[in-house]
């Protein structure tokens, strides 16, 4: 009868534990890393060899030191005898496999068997995590304010330092969940083998979040020692974050205030300011297209703008952003005048951008004309200024307006608004509705590129031929030809009110 004591730890912790990282199982319990085995370590005990007597406490791990030749039969005995006298699992030196008979013993007495390159270690490490909690966590404590203490850079820097420390995945949350710093895709969710412990870190701003890490369940010691270290490391983490934030916020107001110099001033920008955008890699002596995003004043665009910037870099959209007000302004520029092809791409990356912000950010995007010099710069920014706020209200554009495109889309708009027009639209369209793949969307998006199947993709972030098959569906319910100029029209005018109305 086992006597009070620590509370057992199963041998699937024990295994998934980084200080038996070189442990394998050899015959007995298949497995024993799954949630539902029900093998549990209650003590440890190492003897000298095969021929040691195994009896002692009931439910112990039996580490054998000295190595010994697998074909011995001493072995069998030793698991027979280990069996009967009710130990957990019985851990040999070295990587040799179990004999067929041998293997064959242990599973029929429902004995794991184990290797291990140093058994003696391997023991030691199971009886510190049963026996010494207070010392493991101290040791992990100290450990990870030396981590923090020592480790330069970043906030990326000291997570990966305490992965390192602690041996387990560590991730940094940030408010949503997302992962800011860590292996993806982050931290497991529903599993019964791991848990996962949460510290929340940094001042109340929208850099806080929380600091993560991984730790196998069963071994109180373990996570006890984790969750002491994730407290100590959160102040740490908060602190560099803090500076993270202070460097963020200094560059864009040096951002900030030199584009304002640009914007704002009506004669040329003097010498130091454009020895100031020269540092800044700015161009101004160039063809610039203007854009503008407007985001709700929740969103914080300092701490956004790398979300603008990957979906910028998606859609090979290469453009300078800046934080202005609640959202930001952009600007494409070229060497020389661009002809219309190239500005059309410039277009198509755009609608591309936006679509890809729009799945995380409540967003709208304007575009301006091109002009040129540090006056047409301003210039193309107003533009893009007025197309965003037309924008908000646009959402079958998918808050998507080109200053370029304003004119007839005003007036087509305007016509499709009335109540006449909109009753015969929808009895037009109506076979599309209810069908696979959002045919109407897609085929105004189609119309709206001018036929551009690459457009057309990239704006609703499908595949070309995706689009030629929808496109194909389209007219054949329809029963229309999109070649004929008349009712490429009407149903142009047709998909944008069904769409307005929506």
């Amino acid at each position: 009868m086992r006597g009070p004591g620590p509370p057992p730890v199963p041998l699937r912790a024990l295994l998934a534990h980084p200080d038996w990282a070189g442990v394998s199982v050899l015959a007995g319990d298949a497995d024993a890393l799954s949630a539902a085995a029900s093998v549990a370590v209650h003590d440890v005990r190492t003897i000298s060899d095969l021929r040691a007597d195994p009896s002692g406490p009931p439910g112990a791990l039996l580490a054998v030191a000295l190595s010994g030749d697998r074909e011995d039969w001493h072995l069998d005995v030793l698991l027979r005898r280990a069996s009967a006298a009710d130990v957990a699992a019985v851990m040999l030196p070295g990587p040799q496999p179990l004999r067929t008979a041998s293997r064959l013993l242990a599973d029929r007495v429902g004995l794991t068997v184990l290797s291990a390159g140093d058994p003696l270690a391997t023991a030691l490490a199971a009886t510190r995590l049963l026996r010494e909690s207070e010392q493991v966590v101290a040791e992990l404590v100290t450990r990870t304010a030396t981590a923090c203490a020592s480790v330069t850079g970043g906030v990326d820097e000291l997570v990966a330092e305490l992965a390192r420390v602690w041996r387990r995945p560590v991730w940094l949350l940030d408010g949503r969940g997302e992962v800011a710093s860590g292996p993806e895709p982050g931290p497991p969710t529903g599993s019964s083998t791991v848990t996962v412990l949460r510290r929340a870190v940094g001042p109340k701003w929208p850099l806080s979040g929380y600091l993560a890490a991984a730790v196998p369940t069963g071994i109180p010691a373990e996570l006890t020692a984790v969750t002491a270290g994730l407290a100590v490391a959160a102040g740490a983490v908060g602190q560099r974050m803090a500076e993270k934030r202070l460097a963020l916020e200094r560059d864009a107001r040096l951002r900030m205030s030199l584009l304002a110099e640009l914007v704002q001033t009506a004669a040329e920008p003097d010498a130091a300011t454009r020895r100031r955008a020269l540092d800044a890699g700015w161009q101004l002596e160039g063809w610039h297209v203007g854009i503008r995003i407007d985001v709700p004043g929740t969103v914080d665009p300092v701490t956004t703008r790398p979300e603008v910037l990957r979906a910028f870099h998606t859609a090979h959209l290469r453009a300078f952003v800046v934080e202005q007000g609640s959202g930001w302004g952009a600007w494409s520029t070229f060497p020389e005048e661009p002809p219309p092809e190239q500005l059309q791409r410039h277009a198509t990356a755009a609608r591309r951008a936006q679509w890809l912000l729009r799945s995380s950010l409540p967003s709208a995007m304007g575009v301006g004309r091109v002009h040129r010099g540090a006056a047409g710069l301003a210039r193309t920014l107003g533009e893009a200024g007025d197309a965003a706020r037309l924008a908000g209200a646009r959402s079958a554009s998918g808050h998507f307006v080109h200053v370029d495109r304003l004119g007839l889309g005003q007036l087509l708009l305007g016509w499709t608004r009335t109540d006449t027009f909109l009753p015969a639209a929808r009895s037009m369209l109506e076979p599309l509705r209810d069908q696979p793949g959002d045919l109407l969307t897609t085929l105004t998006a189609y119309l709206d590129a001018e036929s551009s199947l690459t457009e057309t993709a990239a704006v609703l972030g499908v595949h070309r031929n995706t689009v030629t098959a929808r496109i194909s569906r389209a007219q054949e319910l329809l029963g229309m030809e999109l070649t004929d100029p008349d009712e490429r029209l009407a149903l142009h005018l047709a998909c944008r009110s069904v769409l307005f109305h929506t």
